[in-house]
């Protein structure tokens, strides 16, 4: 019985592979142009992350720490007030390290302690980024060592752009149609390149706090949300 159902099961296969076959051999034979496209379309950035730092320095690690806390809890405090979630706010970087004076023919003496202690700030509103920047560092943060815009939402954006990549390239290929002293026939495949959403836009920061100023501001530009497309297009030939 084994035998009798592996030949009629090699039976059934055969026609639809020798199909197959001569399928793949005719659409090789099809007269084809091939064109590649890129889309793009510009994103406003609606997010921002911002990372605010603590630096402290005392004569021991202990100290340092101490008064780190005590500031780093105040501005924690002001961007609370700022309706910032727990989830917005993240401790990303903790880092104690001695300062070291170092005298010709002397080991190395251990003169302060330097305290860092930097958050991440998720803001979810734009027009809070100059809030929050300025929250901080009226609160103890000595450093906004970074700024990044992002977009938080780009699929309506990347399907635009894959409509664009498409038209440029039925336009190029309906182009080389023409030169070829043919026209262009029906759409034979397309291939969607690999997306990858705009990386954040950075915008480097240091300030010192204790410096009267007025109100930061902050303007996050535009981001390019870029797509590729490959086809595969008819030929047909002129007469």
């Amino acid at each position: 019985m084994k035998i009798v159902f592996g030949l009629a099961l090699a039976a059934v296969l055969a026609p639809l592979i020798v199909q197959a076959q001569d399928s793949k051999a005719t659409n090789e034979l099809i007269p084809q142009i091939a064109v590649s496209g890129r889309g793009e379309v510009k994103v406003s950035p609606d997010r921002a992350t911002i990372q605010v730092s603590v630096q402290t320095r005392a004569t021991t690690a202990a100290a340092a720490a101490a008064e780190n806390a005590i500031k780093q809890q105040s501005v924690l405090g002001a961007l609370r007030a700022l309706e910032l979630g727990n989830d917005q706010l993240s401790t990303v970087n903790y880092n104690v390290y001695p300062e070291q004076r170092y005298d010709q023919g002397k080991e190395p003496v251990i003169v302060a302690y330097n305290v860092t202690n930097t958050i991440l700030v998720d803001v979810r509103k734009l027009d809070q980024v100059g809030a929050v920047i300025d929250a901080a560092l009226s609160h103890g943060a000595n450093m906004i060592t970074s700024l990044q815009f992002y977009a938080s939402n780009t699929e309506t954006a990347r399907r635009a752009a894959i409509a664009t990549a498409i038209e440029k390239a039925r336009a190029d290929a309906e182009a080389a149609a023409r030169a070829a002293h043919g026209s262009l026939g029906t759409l034979l495949e397309i291939n969607i390149g690999a997306y990858s959403p705009p990386p954040p836009r950075p915008m480097m920061m240091v300030r010192a706090a204790g410096v009267a100023q007025a109100d930061t501001p902050i303007n996050p530009g535009e981001e390019t949300l870029s797509v590729e497309v490959s086809t595969r297009w008819r030929f047909i030939a002129g007469q």
